[in-house]
């Protein structure tokens, strides 16, 4: 594991950009770091990525100095545990709605004393035991990786506080779509119970002095960093199509 660049910047309160990538492919992690994003994320809930994608895409991300950061398939010990064995710098966990939840993903994330994750020698996050002692890599693998947690589910916003309180989260990422599905308004972040919401979650987080995440648009992006979020990505996706749409727009 390499020093967590983009955990440098949010701890000094600086933004940091990524894109989200759901299929696998080591070319375009590439790109995205020569391009100068900040971080990729790497999501293998909603995309078409096996682990062994996501070890190429961790060693692609490395190369081209961008961080790399996995969506889990899920909050399991497990998922969290593949992921990271393979050099991810952290994850970003879905579906976090209680204090449980949120303790769950930390702990898989972090050794002894902060955290359960299981510890073998020779794995690639370790350098493969090359280059310093366990207990010399645990301690660096605890201060450098991240944990984001994702607030998505109307469950969440009703433990909020509880789950704000939980040590040794370094993001709160509020996801407005799943968020907007929990609330009964289905893809429709704007709705104005969705909007309300996601401020509440957004002025309760930074009360509490964590850091917020949510996705970006170039319509957007501005407001949200006036706004105090500092973890903030847009779709890969997305970015095809702005790009697409100057090029086509003028045939």
């Amino acid at each position: 594991m390499q020093p967590n660049r983009m955990k440098a910047k949010l701890l000094a309160d600086q933004p940091a950009l990524g894109v989200s990538v759901m299929i696998p492919s080591v070319q375009i992690v590439e790109m995205l770091g020569r391009l100068g994003f900040d971080w990729v994320l790497i999501d293998c809930e909603h995309g078409s990525i096996g682990i062994e994608s996501v070890e190429l895409m961790v060693m692609a991300a490395e190369a081209a100095g961008i961080t790399p950061i996995v969506r889990p398939a899920s909050n399991s010990a497990r998922d969290i545990l593949q992921v990271m064995d393979r050099g991810a710098a952290g994850v970003q966990v879905p579906h976090v709605c209680t204090a449980d939840d949120a303790r769950r993903a930390v702990a898989s994330v972090r050794y002894d004393p902060d955290g359960r994750r299981g510890l073998a020698v020779g794995t690639r996050s370790a350098d493969y035991g090359y280059l310093e002692s366990m207990s010399e890599y645990v301690a660096r693998a605890n201060r450098e990786a991240l944990v984001c947690v994702q607030i998505e589910d109307a469950e969440a916003l009703d433990n909020l506080d509880a789950i704000l309180a939980v040590p040794g989260i370094d993001v709160f990422f509020v996801g407005p779509s799943d968020l907007s599905q929990s609330m009964g308004h289905a893809g429709n972040a704007g709705a104005a119970p969705v909007r309300a919401a996601i401020e509440r979650t957004f002025d309760a987080i930074l009360a509490a002095g964590g850091v917020a995440g949510t996705p970006c648009t170039s319509a957007n992006i501005e407001a949200l960093k006036a706004r105090g979020v500092r973890y903030l990505y847009t779709h890969l996706t997305r970015l095809l199509e702005q790009s697409s749409r100057t090029i086509l727009d003028k045939r």
